[in-house]
């Protein structure tokens, strides 16, 4: 038996799959049992590379078939198929569906033929965590994570309904004492769940079933955007705090007397690692009684959360605030994103002396103004953090060539770096050659997202009106390709330099 295959028996991840997997004989040999239906007989364990050759050639029906006589307790999406990109590169709406179908069907036979237990699914958790919103790459069939919360909620709804009105039934009938007492089958869904205004009922009503219904969802990451304080909180109240490892909240106009309400609700989840509160209209730069009691609260609330090692706080006006708000963890933080924070220097020199710092992976201080005052405490706090800094983000952050110099120093010091976003600072191409000479020696690095040179764009022109058909697009070509020949010649091809700033995949905490 293989690896994979104990895995699966024991609930667990299948390890990824060697090098030219798919072009493997048994993979070629899954592809064409799953052309065709019915499939024959076949051992357990060949059940994961059949499911995963029938959801890349798009066979929703075999699935389905798949899905019905699944020999294992766990199937697990990503850990099947293999590669998150193949999920979200292929037509896989279909095909999440018809598995959602499937279990559904399972579930309902289970109620009808209650005390009978002749299925041949041995299925206990669908675990389809994993699907990643990806406008630039996903395929146009591809499923999103808000599709995909609105499949499995309605898919928790319809179960519950089934089972409830069987039960009406069989107690107006009197009939089938053992079905009647049976204990149900139950499947728990594990999902990412992505909810707005337009799927909050549906979702609330799946949570509602709770462990009553056979068909349990079981949140691992929650996303909530645009929603009304109510609305959040009822959510949370009603979500299962095992498992929950991230709750992003953005766009929904909190305040910080709204966050002060939402964040009590968030300490039942042991295992919250990750804290995501961009674009909460938060504003302290003018100190207020109110303002002061909730940064107290809100410093106090996160101090609860004792697993917490990611935080953003992104678009907040924190002003000289950064030390009262994160002085109750009791653990350092690993990802921090504070872009647009309207931060002091006071900020800075707190968090440089912080035991954060020289905890940090991830560091995102864009849209500060480091071309005056800011400069130097930046670099002092790259100092600090130089042991364990791995991705860093400085866009929008007024730099120009007058500056390189300082900041290249304490970069050089970032010996672990392995991304660096500078896009939307006004360096000259002279300037993106001696950032590239003086960083080509990292030898983590493999991203630089770097800023359009301003020489790339039409003389005469107010720098801070730049718009796109203003762009010499030759010049930047040429730029391009300069830059990638600079790279071959100090042997460093492995690095990708790109003016694109959403041209690579957004950068995961949980990847790091």
């Amino acid at each position: 038996m293989t690896d994979s295959n104990r895995s699966q028996l024991k609930g667990e991840d299948p390890p990824p799959g060697p090098p030219g997997f798919m072009d493997s004989l048994l993979f070629l040999s899954a592809r064409r049992l799953v052309a065709h239906r019915p499939l024959p007989t076949v051992p357990a364990q060949l059940y994961p590379v059949l499911f995963q050759a029938a959801f890349l050639d798009g066979r929703p029906l075999v699935l389905q078939d798949l899905v019905a006589q699944w020999p294992f307790p766990v199937l697990n999406f990503q850990g099947i198929v293999g590669h998150r990109e193949l999920l979200r590169d292929h037509p896989s709406k279909l095909c999440i569906q018809s598995v959602i179908l499937a279990v559904v069907d399972q579930l309902r036979q289970d109620l009808e033929e209650a005390g009978h237990d002749s299925s041949r699914c041995h299925l206990r958790v669908l675990d389809v965590t994993g699907l990643r919103d990806d406008a630039a790459g996903r395929a146009p069939e591809g499923m999103s994570v808000w599709s995909g919360t609105v499949a499995l909620a309605k898919a928790c709804v319809e179960v519950s309904k089934h089972q409830r009105e069987l039960q009406k039934c069989r107690s107006r009938s009197h009939k089938g004492r053992s079905g009647a007492t049976a204990t149900p089958r139950f499947i728990d869904i594990h999902a990412d769940l992505f909810v707005n205004g337009t799927s909050y009922g549906i979702l609330w009503d799946a949570l509602q079933a709770g462990n009553t219904s056979p068909l349990r969802l079981k949140c691992r990451e929650f996303q909530a955007e645009e929603l009304c304080l109510a609305g959040i909180v009822s959510l949370l109240k009603s979500l299962d705090p095992s498992g929950v490892r991230r709750v992003d909240l953005r766009f929904n106009n909190l305040g910080l007397g709204g966050l002060s309400l939402v964040l009590p609700h968030l300490s039942r989840f042991l295992g919250l690692r990750s804290l995501r509160l961009p674009y909460s209209n938060v504003d302290v730069r003018r100190p207020t009684p109110e303002s002061v009691l909730g940064i107290r609260c809100l410093a106090r609330e996160l101090g609860k959360l004792q697993s917490l090692r990611e935080l953003n706080l992104g678009s907040s006006r924190l002003s000289g605030n950064l030390r009262h708000i994160l002085c109750k963890l009791e653990a350092p933080l690993e990802s921090l994103e504070l872009a647009f924070c309207s931060l002091l220097p006071a900020d800075f020199a707190f968090l440089s002396q912080s035991f954060h710092a020289p905890a940090l992976k991830r560091l995102d201080l864009s849209g500060h103004d480091f071309s005056q005052t800011l400069l130097q405490p930046l670099q002092h706090l790259l100092e600090e953090t130089s042991a364990s800094l791995l991705h860093l983000d400085l866009m929008e952050c007024r730099l120009t060539d007058s500056h390189l110099d300082a900041l290249l120093v304490s970069l050089r010091h970032c010996s672990c770096l392995r991304s660096l976003g500078l896009f939307g600072n006004s360096f000259s191409t002279a300037g993106l050659k001696d950032l590239l000479w003086k960083t080509v020696v990292l030898p983590d690095l493999r991203l630089v997202v770097y800023p359009i040179p301003v020489d790339c764009y039409k003389s005469g022109l107010d720098p801070g009106w730049i718009l796109e058909e203003q762009l010499d697009r030759e010049c930047l070509g040429a730029v391009s390709a300069e830059l990638g020949r600079m790279l071959e010649s100090f042997g460093r091809a492995d690095i990708v330099w790109t003016s694109n700033p959403y041209g690579h995949e957004a950068l995961d905490y949980f990847c790091l």
